[in-house]
């Protein structure tokens, strides 16, 4: 008798999961103006195969940044899907027009060893943006232990987080993974959900596809999904990194991916009067006038107010070096 009430539990949660895949897959979906966010990731089929391998589904594409946010050390994948017939629309340096239905997508990660990283990685949580109706909804999908899906979560969550570094250092990250309202306050333009990196000069650079080198905006255009101009007539992003580049390049940048999201007219730090996006003039930044503050508030890690835990060395030696080149 247990075995037989046993085997029609079974059957009947497994109907219920099916008609649940369904019913989300059919009528929850960012279609036709619904923005309703679905419960799990897998409903997007952003991934083929086995998830955890983060390999994109045929209709996501993925991109990359001249300059990334830093993230306590996180690796990140980030995809974009823009609807089947419609394409984004470049708008001067900022970020481009994008369609109703377009979904961004972007994945936290750990190497388990950074200097193997065949030996796998751990997925931390899954961003959506999803436009509709002329506006973006956000969505944080969390991984579980197994690592086959990650479940839709509103009020944040710590987790603990183990890796090799490539320095063959062991470290270890409580991570952070943030509210609907954190979410929100990054995000914000004008009260407005938006999103932040993907500006065309932070796109406007080489990357590697299919075995070759090309600029991404002109690989955007040969897959159809961004409209036509000659990527050589915007500006681009430089790459903090690039030690060939000029102290003041590279400091501008970092500041500008980091910080200026919120630290711009219509961001959550409006009133402080910083201006740190890459195209202000810099005699109206005010990084000269409120310099040692900036460096006081990155030092104990009250700056950036979110998105990291830990301080950021390297980061913080390059705005220190950068304004100690600066005068009043």
């Amino acid at each position: 008798m247990k075995s037989a009430i046993t085997i029609l539990g079974l059957f009947i949660a497994t109907a219920i999961m099916i008609f649940l895949q369904s019913y989300t897959t059919k009528n929850l979906l960012p279609v036709n103006g619904n923005t309703e966010l679905l419960p799990a990731i897998s409903g997007y089929h952003i991934f083929k195969g086995d998830p955890a391998e983060l390999v994109p589904a045929d209709e996501y594409t993925s991109y990359q940044l001249a300059t990334g946010l830093f993230t306590d050390y996180a690796e990140k994948q980030r995809l974009i899907k823009v609807p089947a017939g419609y394409k984004m629309t470049a708008v001067r340096d900022g970020l481009p027009d994008f369609p109703d239905g377009t979904i961004l997508v972007k994945t936290f990660y750990y190497f388990i060893d950074k200097r193997e990283p065949a030996k796998g990685k751990r997925l931390i949580e899954t961003r959506v943006l999803i436009k509709s109706n002329s506006k973006w909804v956000a969505g944080t999908y969390v991984w579980n232990i197994q690592q086959t899906d990650a479940v839709l979560i509103t009020n944040g969550l710590k987790t603990g987080v183990d890796w090799i570094d490539q320095h063959g250092e062991s470290k270890f990250i409580s991570y952070q993974v943030p509210t609907n309202k954190e979410c929100g306050s990054c995000h914000n333009s004008d009260k407005t959900m938006s999103p932040i990196g993907l500006k065309i000069r932070n796109l406007n650079i080489d990357v590697a596809r299919d075995k070759r080198t090309i600029n991404q905006l002109s690989y955007f255009q040969q897959h159809g999904i961004m409209n036509q101009f000659d990527p050589s007539s915007f500006t681009s992003t430089p790459d903090w990194q690039n030690t060939s580049l000029s102290l003041g390049e590279r400091a501008r940048a970092y500041l500008d991916v980091n910080c200026a999201h919120c630290h711009s007219q219509n961001g959550f730090c409006a009133k402080s009067g910083l201006r740190l996006g890459y195209e202000i003039p810099f005699s109206a930044t005010q990084i000269v006038q409120k310099k040692d503050r900036m460096i006081k508030l990155l030092s104990n890690r009250k700056m950036p107010l979110l998105g990291t835990t830990v301080i950021y060395q390297e980061g913080i030696a390059l705005i220190k070096e950068y304004v100690n080149t600066l005068s009043q």
